[in-house]
């Protein structure tokens, strides 16, 4: 009875290493396609336009800043982009991606970026630099085909 449960086993095992892994760099329109999603990000930041930030995040998106620090929802971002975009210009001085990793409908994205935020009150500017990873998944209703569903934001390294 062992020696035909070891058979099954390395039966079952070698059956599983046929199967095709699925690709990591995702196909040609995967990658057009987020890439577009993350450009929509940026530029609606810098046009101070929530809406369409919001759109390309989903419904249940949760945002790690560190500590205690989460966001979660689509009401709750609203609410703070709302505060810090009528305060502030933000432009995104620094989006230099560090890798992506596809598998299926979901992508999978750390990036280094800088953010300069330009009072509208002409108070002084500031900078603020960090490391995300950022998980995506594909979203019929997204007008890029993807959103944000997690984030995760660090300190970046020193330059």
């Amino acid at each position: 009875m062992n020696k035909l449960l070891i058979a099954l086993v390395f039966a079952l095992g070698a059956w599983g290493c046929q199967s095709p892994a699925p690709s990591l760099s995702g196909t040609p329109a995967d990658r057009e396609s987020l890439k577009k999603t993350t450009a929509a990000i940026r530029d609606a930041f810098a046009r101070g336009d929530i809406e369409t930030i919001l759109a390309l995040h989903h419904p249940e998106v949760v945002k790690y800043f560190g500590g205690k620090n989460v966001m979660t929802g689509q009401e709750m971002m609203r609410k703070q982009l709302t505060g810090w975009l009528n305060a502030n210009k933000v432009e995104f001085v620094e989006n230099t991606i560090e890798s992506t990793v596809f598998n299926g409908e979901t992508a999978i994205e750390t990036s280094i970026f800088e953010i300069r935020d330009v009072p509208k009150n002409g108070g002084p500017a500031s900078t603020a630099r960090g490391r995300s990873m950022v998980v995506y998944i594909k979203y019929p209703q997204s007008p890029t085909g993807w959103v944000s569903l997690r984030e995760m934001t660090q300190e970046a390294p020193e330059k």
